[in-house]
């Protein structure tokens, strides 16, 4: 970038764990200046989070480091679950005031995002468009297909580039005919030193807690964190335990949602291979990731990246994916984790029976975490994001 400082302004609809350090370290340069503007809230409260079936705030602070401003949301229901639940008339005429020189638009199947691309577009301010959809659920087909066709080809010739966080959502953009020219690598990614560090303060207090939860040290322990929602599986995942027959193997389940009663019913049949947590919140999630010997995302579909298979590495924690998982291309290699095929109806089963029998093989590949995750750190992607605005702003 020239020494010029470019305003950027963000549109995203609510601070995100995983946006909120990007933002930060965005609001340290001195060749840019940053405003980020909230479309739905901007974690003043509580909300019910849908996934979840649970009412919370994230208890780490993400809206420090950097301006903001939250703008009017007049939908009758907002949120983020459906398309009318963003319904901001005055979002443009907001960023507009602050004159930026570019905007990012987070996600467009939202009322409100999509009115501000396309009147961005016709304004002549450059936007850059940063979404993670992915084929890998294999939906290019049939009537809906070919309708989402018809829209997104017009649709994604309104922002100058995007941001592209991976290469199932690289396939994705060009699915649609978007040029290479204005396809520009943004990974998604976390705050690896927040995961990573203390490592032998967060290993202690895991070892704590895998006590209290009777959890022999000889033990192999498997972790599912997340949503307890069909499409990440976390009920298929139970029962492949059960069929392992591993008696030194217990499978940790933390999270909550629409499939609770599934859950807390399945381990109540075996409790000696189950542990089920409540959700735990953001601060306590490096220790989370830490009472496991294998974290584990069997999402069947809608798992545009998972997030927290990054997060489990940047803990010293090896992974197993299934191939519809969107981060599984980029994120896990042979070195820290396997991908299991939703296609083979045994391989979730069979890919694990091989993990667990080798618990020196775990600590081999949990040691060669940390290579892999801090090639997805939030400086990695900061240093892309500045260069992708670089080149939208030569062109």
């Amino acid at each position: 970038m020239s020494s010029a400082i470019r305003r950027l302004a963000v549109v995203v609809s609510h601070p995100i764990q995983y946006f909120a350090p990007l933002h930060q370290r965005l609001a340290r340069r001195n060749d840019i200046e940053i405003k980020v503007f909230f479309t739905w809230h901007a974690g003043e409260v509580a909300v019910v989070d849908r996934g979840f079936r649970a009412q919370f705030a994230w208890d780490i602070c993400l809206t420090e480091g950097y301006e903001f401003e939250r703008v009017s949301n007049l939908a009758r229901e907002p949120g983020t679950h459906h398309f009318l639940g963003l319904r901001n008339p005055t979002l443009v005429e907001r960023v507009m005031a602050w004159h930026p020189d570019l905007v990012l638009i987070h996600g467009w199947a939202w009322l409100s995002h999509l009115q501000a691309l396309w009147e961005f577009h016709r304004k002549g301010i450059p936007t850059l468009f940063r979404g993670d959809s992915h084929l890998l659920d294999g939906a290019a087909s049939g009537l809906r297909w070919r309708v989402k066709r018809a829209i997104l080809d017009r649709v994604f010739g309104w922002p100058v580039g995007f941001a592209v966080v991976g290469a199932a959502n690289r396939a994705y953009y060009e699915a649609f005919g978007v040029l290479p020219d204005r396809l520009f690598p943004c990974p998604h990614s976390v705050d690896v030193g927040r995961f990573a560090e203390p490592s032998e303060a967060l290993e202690r207090e895991a070892l704590e807690w895998r006590r209290c939860l009777d959890i022999g040290d000889e033990t192999t322990v498997l972790l599912y964190a997340g949503k307890f929602e069909r499409k990440k599986c976390p009920v298929q995942l139970m029962r492949a335990v059960l069929r392992l027959g591993h008696r030194d193997v217990v499978l940790v389940m933390v999270g909550g949602g629409e499939l609770q009663g599934e859950v807390d019913a399945l381990a109540a049949t075996d409790p000696g291979h189950f542990r089920v947590l409540p959700f735990q919140n953001q601060s306590r999630m490096p220790v989370v990731y830490r009472l496991s010997d294998l974290f584990v995302l069997p999402s069947s579909h809608g798992e545009t990246w998972g997030l927290a298979v990054n997060e489990a590495l940047a803990s010293g924690r090896p992974v197993l994916v299934s191939d519809r998982v969107g981060c599984a291309q980029d994120v896990v290699d042979a070195s820290c984790g396997r991908v299991f095929s939703w296609a083979d109806a045994c391989s979730l089963e069979s890919t694990l029976s091989d993990m667990v029998c080798d618990r020196g093989r775990l600590a081999t590949m949990g040691r060669a975490t940390a290579d892999r995750a801090w090639l997805f750190d939030i400086a990695r992607t900061e240093e892309t994001l500045i260069e992708a605005i670089g080149k939208v702003s030569i062109s």
